[in-house]
């Protein structure tokens, strides 16, 4: 266009009026071919095009994620290699972690953030004490879980069984010998029992050494072990639903806590020192509970009814340490 502006400018300065007048007309064609090449339905428009595909395009937010947190899938019982230092938070904390429902409706499994709740005995330390032994008659004891076949327990010294907290507790004993045996904490050695020290079964003590010792320096841990058993919850005798209390057996690690569901909260309840954690007004017997191992892992556990002295089992079990 601007060459023809141009050529026109020369043939007027060469000729006469007419030669104006043609310009003019040229000029004019030049005007109305431009109006009809820009109006709105003329043509491409090549920035409009861009911003349409633009708005037409799918949305994506990548910084967001998605709306909200991932499904569970139910699993079993897991023997996998700890992944956290005791004491210390874990490195990768998951949302949600899935098990198995132990009724109608699956239980919640999830591990929190939080340190563990151990109490006196915690994971990765060393104990020394002395180990003694008793005459552990059917395997009962202060922890209330009833005869066993398996006579492989200790009694823990009064401090150490800080109001039943160790019940159920797993713990490997070392003598000086380097022999060593696992025990499970099934009752409670009173004063003058000192602090670290062992009541072991008179079958526990002879794996370290012979009975006629009385008794023998030790060092022991806590552990977390492999076990084919699942958790199990049992009201205690006179339980109804306006008292009750509730005992947890077969944890694979020490119990920290037990709470209720009730109006809508989690409550939790006090625990004795026979291993029973009481609701003196009946709050939540029979209802839902959460139940928290010393590693803040928790099993949800829907509606387990009042059945005062019935084992019943849930189907699940805390994660391996």
């Amino acid at each position: 266009m601007k060459a023809t502006r141009h050529a026109a400018r020369r043939r007027r300065s060469r000729r006469g009026p007419w030669t104006t007048v043609t310009a003019a007309l040229v000029a004019a064609g030049v005007l109305v071919y431009l109006v009809t090449a820009l109006r709105p339905d003329g043509g491409s428009d090549p920035g409009r095009s861009v911003a349409a595909s633009a708005a037409d395009a799918p949305s994506a937010d990548v910084s967001r994620g998605p709306s909200g947190p991932p499904s569970p899938s139910p699993s079993t019982t897991s023997s996998a290699s700890p992944t956290a230092t005791p004491g210390a938070g874990p490195s990768k904390t998951p949302a949600a972690t899935p098990v198995a429902r132990a009724s109608a409706s699956e239980p919640a499994r999830a591990v929190t953030a939080e340190a563990p709740s151990a109490g006196r005995i915690r994971p990765g330390v060393t104990y020394r004490g002395l180990a003694t032994h008793y005459d552990a008659g059917d395997g009962d004891g202060a922890c209330l879980f009833g005869p066993s076949d398996d006579l492989m327990i200790a009694a823990m010294n009064h401090t150490d069984y800080e109001t039943s907290r160790a019940c159920g507790a797993y713990v490997r004993v070392r003598a000086a010998s380097g022999a060593s045996v696992t025990v499970k904490v099934t009752n409670e050695c009173p004063l003058p029992c000192a602090p670290g020290q062992l009541d072991l079964s008179k079958q526990a003590f002879a794996k370290l050494g012979a009975l006629s010792a009385g008794e023998l320096p030790i060092t022991w841990t806590l552990l977390s072990p492999s076990t084919s058993d699942t958790v199990a919850v049992r009201y205690k005798t006179g339980s109804t639903e306006y008292w009750c209390g509730i005992q947890v057996v077969g944890h694979r690690n020490p119990v920290a806590r037990l709470e209720v569901r009730a109006q809508g909260a989690w409550r939790p309840l006090p625990r004795a020192e026979f291993n029973y954690f009481l609701s003196e007004q009946g709050t939540g017997c029979g209802g839902a509970l959460r139940i928290t191992d010393i590693y803040g892992e928790q099993l949800q556990l829907d509606d387990i009814p009042v059945r005062a002295d019935v084992l019943q089992p849930t189907g699940v079990q805390f994660r391996r340490h």
